[in-house]
């Protein structure tokens, strides 16, 4: 009986033993053939990128080749926009508008507007809009008839005078600019910085061509 189950014991043994010699060899296999498929599935990316990187640079390419299209279209627009405002109505962006302090008539203010470089425009035979402050207050006409359209080139300026007080006395409210502009539906007006002043029943004259036309007299 010994002898019996130590023989069974051994042919156990070996069996087991070769049955464990077969497992690590298969796992031996099996991690060698894996190996190169997990080096070739990396090396993929690899030169996928490498193909995209060459397709970016393409792309690139064709953009600076766009944008360098984009700066002609501007050169263009620039070259056909120095010939605006010929011979149509003067915007207030047009002009260029400066302010004078003059002491005749009591003390008014002179308004003096020339065509920006490039421009020749109409200035409209209506008043100039002169706003003071926050709440819109306007200047109401210094003349009892109405200006003439004036042209503005090159050496022509347009005058008009504002007296911001009319009335006599401590009323009125002090302010220190001038809000000017060529209509009442003109999106850029014009603000002129002047000294301190009190505001009560403004007047502006027409447009003039000199001047000693401008002085806004009240009645």
């Amino acid at each position: 009986m010994n002898r019996r189950l130590r023989t069974a014991l051994a042919v156990t043994a070996v069996i087991g033993s070769g049955l464990l010699m077969t497992a690590c060899g298969g796992g031996d296999e099996s991690s060698a053939s894996d190996s190169p498929a997990a080096s070739s599935s990396q090396a993929s990316p690899t030169a996928s990128g490498g193909s995209g990187d060459s397709g970016t640079s393409k792309s690139t390419g064709g953009g600076s080749s766009d944008k360098s299209g984009t700066s002609g279209d501007s050169a263009d627009g620039d070259s056909s926009g120095d010939k605006k405002g010929y011979g149509q109505s003067c915007g207030t962006n047009d002009i260029s508008w400066s302010v004078s302090s003059e002491d005749q008539a009591g003390g008014y203010f002179l308004i003096k507007a020339t065509a920006k470089s490039g421009i020749t425009c109409v200035l409209p035979a209506e008043l100039p809009v002169v706003a003071f402050g926050s709440d819109g207050t306007e200047a109401e006409p210094a003349e009892q008839s109405a200006g003439r359209p004036i042209t503005l080139r090159e050496g022509v300026t347009a005058y008009a005078g504002v007296n911001p007080k009319t009335t006599n006395g401590d009323t009125g409210k002090e302010l220190d600019s001038l809000i000017v502009s060529v209509a009442n539906d003109d999106p850029n007006p014009e603000s002129l910085k002047v000294d301190s002043y009190v505001v009560d029943k403004p007047i502006v004259t027409s447009w003039h061509t000199s001047p000693t036309d401008a002085v806004p007299f009240s009645g």
